[in-house]
């Protein structure tokens, strides 16, 4: 079972359990046995764009973030490897900013919520109505940032089937966009179990008390992992890794289940296909 995650974030964000302190997730990751891990907080903007309360760290917390990140790395070195980085969102003329953020840090996740509208207006997915327009230059701005070198991992790349009833000609035309781009750039793209764990175990904060079919029932309406996606997926030569995407207490102590769950939505006949990997450079 894989022994590293790099999509891990803080109560910075806004939207994480504020109680838990950056050590505390750290010793539940020692306790499950993980050798090394990376924070990827969702980013600071130098130039604010996405103004939405509660969604990301404020740039003037981004030193006292990574500082908080090296010392538990030192004070926990010989327990398990921490690394520093970023949860980001490419958009179009931020690629300097976006690349400064990768320079000073181990591991940057693209995670893609958002693009610009025709007016330059910000289309948050799952919150904005995407055309199939807008979808398209969503895939397109995952081309750009994988062609700008920004990304190490692809987080969460079937995001994007947030909203959407079926899965067609421009969803499979996007997967398409997307593993291609990971597989010219070789990129690792992320099985995210982050919706899995809302689904089933953090429903009504009652852990563990839904039977294995009661919550593979749960995930028919869970929007990714989307197995067709990965069916897809399974056409390229791309890196695959798993990514806890933790926001909660005790979601790290969930990790084995959380796969396991996510192994029976996508079916073994399509992660048996997929090539997984033992670490991200």
């Amino acid at each position: 079972m894989q022994k590293f995650n790099y999509h891990s974030h803080t109560y910075r964000c806004g939207h994480a359990d504020f109680d838990m302190k950056d050590e505390d997730y750290v010793k539940e990751y020692i306790k499950m046995g993980f050798e090394k891990i990376a924070f990827t907080d969702h980013s600071p903007e130098k130039n604010e764009i996405d103004k939405r309360e509660s969604m990301r760290m404020k740039y003037s917390q981004k030193e006292e973030y990574l500082d908080s990140i090296k010392k538990l790395r030192e004070k926990y070195k010989d327990k398990i490897e921490i690394q520093t980085g970023y949860e980001v969102e490419y958009l179009p003329g931020e690629e300097e900013n976006l690349l400064e953020l990768k320079n000073e840090t181990d591991k940057i996740i693209l995670g893609q919520h958002f693009i610009y509208g025709k007016d330059k207006n910000l289309k948050i997915l799952g919150e904005d109505e995407f055309t199939d327009e807008d979808l398209l230059r969503y895939a397109e701005y995952i081309e750009k940032a994988l062609e700008y070198k920004i990304p190490n991992i692809v987080g969460h790349p079937d995001f994007y089937m947030l909203k959407r009833k079926t899965f067609g000609k421009i969803e499979e035309q996007v997967a398409n966009m997307i593993c291609k781009a990971a597989e010219k750039y070789n990129i690792p793209l992320e099985i995210n179990l982050n919706r899995i764990y809302r689904r089933t175990y953090s429903q009504n904060k009652e852990f563990d008390k839904l039977t294995k079919e009661d919550r593979l029932e749960q995930l028919k309406e869970a929007a990714y992992p989307c197995k067709e996606f990965w069916e897809i997926a399974t056409n390229y030569n791309i890196k695959v890794l798993y990514g806890n995407d933790t926001h909660r207490k005790g979601q790290i102590l969930l990790w084995n289940k959380l796969i396991d769950l996510a192994n029976e939505k996508l079916g073994k006949e399509v992660i048996d296909k997929l090539k997984f990997i033992e670490d991200v450079l």
